[in-house]
């Protein structure tokens, strides 16, 4: 007969003798230093940077760590932000704005700090646009913006979805509008619609741009509705986008299912950055439980083969990242420059408390934790200066001086 681990503790109730190993040990659950909570429900959107969690469950990694997760599919991030809220998810696939609202108290969040220990995913959002503003051109927003001033003027702006409105696509598409010289809260009308909605309500007129994740703006091309007119990577190069979140009162209470929920993701995020492996990525998580879209639409993003629906297709080296590069390390900058937005949108009246708040929310210590259990290497720093795709230099030094610095704002 061969003895396996579980066999041997179970025998000869042995678990005593591994009492000092570290809690990211490999397969290391054992009853004196295994997850508090093991029933954990996991909270995700149907987009492809959901991956992690997926695979995650679906190699039986969290099985591994000791983790019994079952993967809850939400219909929207306010879903998702409020079932963690509830206790009825006890982790979440999460948009980065999201925690840092619900520790504020903003945009119509509950007060509930949450925490964001790793990233899910980098880059691998686009927007989108429709096939109307590119037959009169338009692929830039310093095109758009003589129509968008002649719309508003004839009291019919035209219309842009995001997914949340302190989230990443919500910044996206406010720092590619300001860019261009537009307000997004002055010059368009911003509207809010869940990621697996958005070619739907194009379809029928709703918008005429959209910011969202894939596989959502591959599905606008292959539907001939609209074009790719900048992915995020393009905006902002690695930029953070997914985060793995819980509530802050879960994570004082469960550090151990904490960490072995992050040990499974990120053993997962290395799984899905072996190329090879997409193709079976892109056809499990286009499963109708999950993504609920053909593996032919997700694989080609995820291999970085980009059409962009206006007659230009090329290999972008920075698709979307799961492991390498860093991904899954959260930077306090990032953090940092998550609250300059807020500031320069008007969102807070008044300079927020961005160390204290970055330092609440952004929780590399569990992440390097992690991290050094499984020998995986992490940045010396928790911070760095970053230049966006108009040149914009940002420091996280100074986030004030950042935020009044661009000329469209909405700052009184």
């Amino acid at each position: 007969m061969q003895i396996t681990r579980r066999t041997f503790l179970e025998t000869t109730g042995a678990a005593a003798l591994f009492a000092g190993l570290p809690t990211g040990w490999a397969g290391g659950v054992y009853a004196a230093d295994g997850p508090e909570t093991p029933k954990v429900r996991i909270g995700i959107i149907a987009l492809t940077d959901c991956s992690s969690i997926v695979m995650a469950h679906e190699l039986g990694l969290f099985k591994k760590y000791g983790i019994e997760s079952t993967i809850s599919k939400e219909a929207s991030w306010a879903v998702i932000r409020d079932r963690l809220t509830l206790g009825e998810n006890q982790a979440t696939h999460m948009l980065l704005g999201i925690p840092y609202a619900a520790t504020m108290g903003l945009q119509g969040s509950p007060v509930k700090p949450m925490i964001i220990p790793m990233y899910l995913n980098r880059n691998g959002q686009a927007i989108t646009l429709t096939k109307a503003l590119l037959e009169k051109g338009v692929k830039t927003p310093q095109q758009l913006k003589p129509l968008a001033l002649e719309a508003k003027a004839k009291n019919a702006p035209l219309t842009f979805a995001m997914t949340y409105p302190p989230g990443t696509h919500a910044m996206w598409t406010r720092y590619w509008l300001g860019a261009g010289g537009i307000n997004p809260d002055r010059d368009v009308s911003l509207i809010t619609i869940p990621p697996a909605q958005m070619v739907a309500n194009m379809k029928v007129g709703k918008m005429d741009g959209y910011c969202v994740g894939e596989p959502w703006g591959a599905r606008a091309i292959a539907d001939g509705i609209g074009f790719t007119a900048i992915t995020t990577q393009q905006i902002w190069r690695d930029h953070p986008e997914k985060v793995l979140a819980f509530t802050e009162e879960f994570a004082q209470k469960n550090p151990r299912t904490v960490r072995a929920v992050m040990a499974a993701v990120l053993e997962a995020s290395q799984w899905n950055d072996k190329l090879e492996n997409r193709p079976r990525v892109a056809e499990v998580v286009g499963q109708p439980q999950y993504v609920n879209a053909a593996k032919e639409i997700i694989l080609g993003r995820m291999l970085g083969d980009y059409d962009y629906g206006d007659g230009r297709k090329e290999k972008d080296k920075y698709y979307m990242t799961f492991f390498d590069r860093q991904t899954n390390f959260p930077l306090k900058s990032h953090g940092v420059w998550w609250l300059s937005q807020f500031r320069r949108w008007g969102m807070v009246k008044e300079p927020p408390d961005y160390k204290g708040l970055v330092d609440r929310v952004h929780r590399s210590d569990i992440f390097r934790e992690v991290a050094k259990d499984m020998g995986i290497e992490t940045p010396r720093e928790d911070t760095k200066k970053e230049t966006l795709f108009d040149g914009t230099l940002f420091d996280p030094a100074d986030p004030e001086r950042y935020a009044k610095s661009f000329a469209v704002h909405s700052m009184a």
